[in-house]
């Protein structure tokens, strides 16, 4: 049984942050809207890079049609800037993250980071799990969708 804990821990660990979030099963909204942006290369290089990747309930809870409209091809653009929003250079634990007051996201704005209640808070959304690693930076799940 520990030797089968250990295999899957390891086969989590080799998959990039595409394919971690492929399998995790509730990213299938962030995974398409990647797909449409054309990031999917991106976000399997080297990196390292640390994801804030907000659950298909996060997207559902939008306006309607919020996440239609962005993934229509005349709006990749906007899609682009919000998705790489959502991402931070280099590979940021949560231990370090909980250090911050902010970040410079790819995108070229920055989002706050602030502990509120035992929770840490990136911009409006809350990190509901942390320290997802993958072969290529992490990810932290985060309960919202954050706008540049």
């Amino acid at each position: 049984m520990l030797a089968l804990a250990a295999s899957s821990v390891h086969a989590a660990d080799t998959k990039d942050i595409v394919d971690t979030a492929v399998s995790a099963g509730k990213f299938k909204t962030l995974v398409a809207a990647v797909t449409e942006a054309d990031l999917v290369e991106t976000l399997k290089s080297k990196g390292p890079f640390t994801v804030f990747a907000p659950t298909d309930e996060a997207f559902a809870a939008l306006p309607d049609g919020t996440v239609e409209t962005l993934l229509k091809p005349e709006n990749k653009e906007k899609l682009v800037k919000i998705l790489t929003y959502h991402v931070v250079p280099g590979k940021v634990m949560a231990k370090d993250a909980m250090k911050l007051k902010e970040a410079k996201t790819v995108e070229g704005s920055t989002i706050d980071i602030e502990v509120k209640d035992g929770n840490v808070m990136i911009d409006e959304a809350k990190v509901v799990k942390a320290d997802i690693e993958c072969s290529n930076g992490v990810i932290h799940v985060i309960n919202k969708v954050i706008m540049p």
